[in-house]
């Protein structure tokens, strides 16, 4: 830690405790380089930012991946830059990043349950605390108020600074390095809501749960869930090279989606072209005997972890069991999914939407990984000048298995705490 005071400081250099610089590098997005996350990226100095009565600044050690930035370089399906713009705010720029370890760094004179020096991680989580909904009794996260740090909010964990609201820090865990610890929360909260938030289609001892994209972050996540609340995992990838990745995570068994026989895949056809919808059964059937093959047994799963979307909706809802729930919580293959409601309603199964977690449900992963039961599943680390390489191979679907992290003021890897 240095004695000078100064207005920037380097990345890794640790400003005096207590003092707040001026300005700070960051990973910016600009409406003027909207396309391709390596053309997107580009460090920047940019004002600090300030703090209101119940918030918290973050001195930001590591920072996670996740393509809800993908989106925020492309400028769509949203430009979230106009959209804060509309509603006032007057920032030409986007900081991302809605995962992030860090040190508290400053808090407003209204903040609770925080204090300068504390080392935490942050759930991407916001919402107006006073929204008549909330009031009302309706759970934060579906709050009309709520949004997501790091993309519909702005100033997220790609600063060596984050301003956030004092309910979204979290202790972190004591055994994890800050690029793990910075890993983890999105994706981890985002699948502990869908698996454990929905009653009574919580994951139960001996249930079988289908986990699309299982090498991935999210699905990385909710095979570790799943085996720790005694659920049986099986996982679905898209290359027999990731089975490994999920069979170390606690996968029962893998299958993978490519296999020839699989021909089914994308929306319903018509269900009067008696030819084509035949050839969708055939399919859809045979990727329901691979289920049974992997399993071991001739079960459904009680609960099928969805994220895909348009491409697999509507095998999901072939093949969840009677009364079994599909929850979703993205269409990362586009957003039209069909179903068939005679599948739906005569067998009366629920296909639940889901996005991300209120803070109870985060506090309840968090302690699940400060436990051990849960890794955070890092793959690989980045500089921060290299920010735009690592949303490039997310964009491309050239990322590794697990979870990506941006290193921004912790600039040694393994490092487990202020050094």
């Amino acid at each position: 830690m240095t004695d000078v005071v100064k207005d920037l400081y380097e990345l890794g250099e640790t400003p005096p405790r207590g003092h707040v610089p001026k300005q700070m590098y960051a990973g910016v997005v600009r409406q003027s380089r909207f396309g391709e996350p390596r053309q997107a990226f580009q460090v920047e100095v940019v004002d600090t930012p300030s703090i209101g009565p119940k918030q918290v600044l973050v001195w930001v050690m590591a920072a996670g991946v996740n393509y809800n930035n993908v989106w925020a370089a492309l400028g769509k399906p949203v430009d979230v830059i106009d959209v804060r713009n509309r509603r006032g705010e007057t920032e030409d720029f986007q900081i991302g990043g809605s995962d992030a370890s860090g040190i508290v760094w400053a808090v407003g004179p209204e903040a609770r349950g925080v204090q300068v020096g504390d080392e935490v991680v942050i759930h991407a989580g916001t919402w107006d605390e006073n929204a008549a909904d909330i009031a009302a009794g309706a759970d934060p996260i579906t709050s009309s108020t709520a949004q997501l740090w790091g993309y519909e909010v702005n100033y997220g964990g790609f600063g060596q600074f984050t301003r956030v609201n004092d309910y979204q820090v979290l202790p972190k865990p004591k055994r994890l390095t800050w690029e793990a610890a910075g890993a983890y929360m999105l994706v981890g909260a985002t699948a502990w809501r869908q698996l454990m938030g929905w009653p009574p289609h919580t994951v139960r001892p001996g249930d079988p749960v289908l986990v699309w994209g299982g090498s991935g972050g999210l699905g990385s996540m909710a095979i570790q869930i799943v085996k720790a609340a005694g659920g049986i995992p099986i996982a679905v990838v898209s290359d027999d090279a990731k089975a490994e990745w999920c069979l170390k995570l606690g996968a029962k068994g893998v299958i993978n989606r490519t296999d020839p026989a699989f021909t089914h895949w994308g929306r319903l056809p018509d269900l009067d072209d008696a030819e084509a919808f035949g050839a969708w059964m055939k399919g859809a059937r045979a990727f329901g005997a691979k289920f049974w093959e992997v399993l071991g047994e001739r079960r459904a799963p009680r609960i099928v972890f969805e994220h895909p979307g348009e491409a697999t909706i509507p095998t999901s809802i072939f093949m969840v069991d009677n009364a079994g729930m599909v929850v979703i919580c993205a269409g990362t293959s586009g957003y039209n999914a069909d179903i068939d409601l005679r599948y739906l309603w005569m067998r009366q199964k629920r296909l639940q939407g889901s996005h991300f977690a209120n803070t109870e449900q985060s506090a309840e992963f968090n302690a699940m990984v400060d436990s051990g039961a849960i890794d955070p599943a890092l793959s690989r680390t980045f500089p921060l000048a290299e920010i735009g390489e690592a949303h490039q191979l997310m964009y491309e679907n050239r990322h590794p298995e697990g979870n990506m992290v941006i290193m921004i003021n912790a600039t040694r890897e393994g490092m487990t705490t202020l050094e």
